[in-house]
């Protein structure tokens, strides 16, 4: 029995998808693809799945139609995946943050809030050029005004874990330590679903 082993069974009792939301960063979908390993459980990025499926990235959907055509393909690209069952699902960082798509989550998953601080996510998103929304003079500005319109949203998720001064590995253990409470929550009827 590996060092996991204690987790799966609770966690994958809860039956439902595990859905990772965040603002760009904070490690979602390196996160995702590690608790689904040690999970046994199938990962989806939906960005990725926008892209497959729209044959175009995700800047590119913005550009040519709009951010209301990519929240909708957004929406219902994650409403496919959630019926897919229990996953562990990456979830662009606007998401969770419309309403409908939100409520949906909720219903039907366990979201996991990866919170961070504007110094580690300036840190962390520094380097890469694959983010759109940061190729500006002060992407330290663009960030915290992102955290202050998103954050009282992804507060709304079922869980929330603080990932700053943590190694992703150390991540993943604080993740799947609060997945396990919340199933055995869940097992003792102390949570509402």
């Amino acid at each position: 029995m590996g060092p996991y082993a204690r987790y799966l069974q609770a966690i994958k009792s809860l039956g439902r998808p595990i859905v990772l939301v965040g603002l760009m960063g904070v490690g979602k979908t390196q996160l995702g693809q590690h608790l689904a390993e040690k999970l046994g459980l199938p990962f989806h990025d939906s960005d990725h799945e926008i892209e497959r499926i729209g044959g175009l990235v995700i800047s590119e959907i913005f550009d040519r139609f709009g951010e209301e055509k990519f929240r909708e393909l957004e929406r219902r690209v994650i409403g496919d995946l959630l019926d897919q069952g229990p996953m562990i699902l990456a979830t662009g960082g606007g998401a969770f943050v419309q309403a409908a798509t939100r409520e949906m989550i909720k219903e039907r998953a366990i979201s996991v809030w990866l919170r961070a601080t504007l110094e580690t996510l300036v840190y962390r998103t520094q380097r890469g050029k694959h983010r759109p929304l940061l190729q500006t003079a002060d992407p330290a500005a663009v960030l915290a005004d992102l955290m202050e319109k998103r954050y009282p949203l992804y507060a709304e998720a079922a869980l929330v874990v603080d990932t700053d001064n943590f190694t992703r590995w150390q991540t993943l253990d604080v993740v799947l330590d609060r997945l396990h409470a919340y199933a055995v929550q869940q097992r003792n009827g102390v949570l509402q679903q």
